[in-house]
């Protein structure tokens, strides 16, 4: 029997930061490349820096500038739907 699978709720995944998904982003290529090369180097002890590692930290970073910056410092309100492709949204 095949085994049904639900998409999580979007405060399930929040709850659950330990939990990984995958996303898929468009880079400059010379971006790409020196994030590649840093993870290489920085494989071993003392960072054991992979490029998810290495992208969540960027990511947590940018986003705690971003709250501080545009939302007194709090978390962003939870979307109603998921975003969508092409141009930035106009505010």
């Amino acid at each position: 029997m095949a085994q049904r699978t639900t998409k999580p709720a979007m405060s399930e995944s929040i709850r659950f930061p330990s939990r990984k998904v995958r996303a898929t982003l468009y880079l400059p290529p010379e971006l790409l490349n020196e994030a590649r090369d840093a993870a290489y180097h920085l494989a071993g002890h003392p960072a054991h820096m992979t490029l998810t590692k290495l992208a969540e930290q960027a990511f947590r970073r940018e986003l705690e500038r971003l709250k501080q910056l545009y939302n007194g410092g709090q978390d962003f309100p939870e979307r109603k739907e998921d975003l969508k492709g092409g141009r930035p949204i106009a505010a």
